[in-house]
């Protein structure tokens, strides 16, 4: 099973190469995510993806250190896509 960082950095890498992918992902991530790396991303997630620009950043900050048991569970078992 692939790890978070790499899943990621094959959504990244596609993004930068393919316009229509990009826009797909922008528009529809769940989607877009789910078909590039063929799997089922549970309803229960929230999936946002943010655009960069010169003057704008994004930071993602990591999960809460007081998570639930079944969260933890969730991450552990490559459920939860937390990058």
């Amino acid at each position: 099973m692939r790890s978070g960082d790499e899943m990621l950095a094959q959504i990244v890498e596609k993004s930068t190469v393919d316009a229509g992918f990009r826009q797909q992902l922008l528009a529809d991530p769940r989607t877009a995510i789910s078909g590039e790396l063929g799997i089922t991303i549970p309803d229960s997630m929230n999936v946002q993806v943010h655009e960069s620009d010169m003057q704008t950043v994004h930071l993602a900050l990591p999960p809460d250190p007081h998570m639930t048991e079944e969260q933890m569970e969730a991450i552990s078992a490559g459920l939860c896509c937390c990058w």
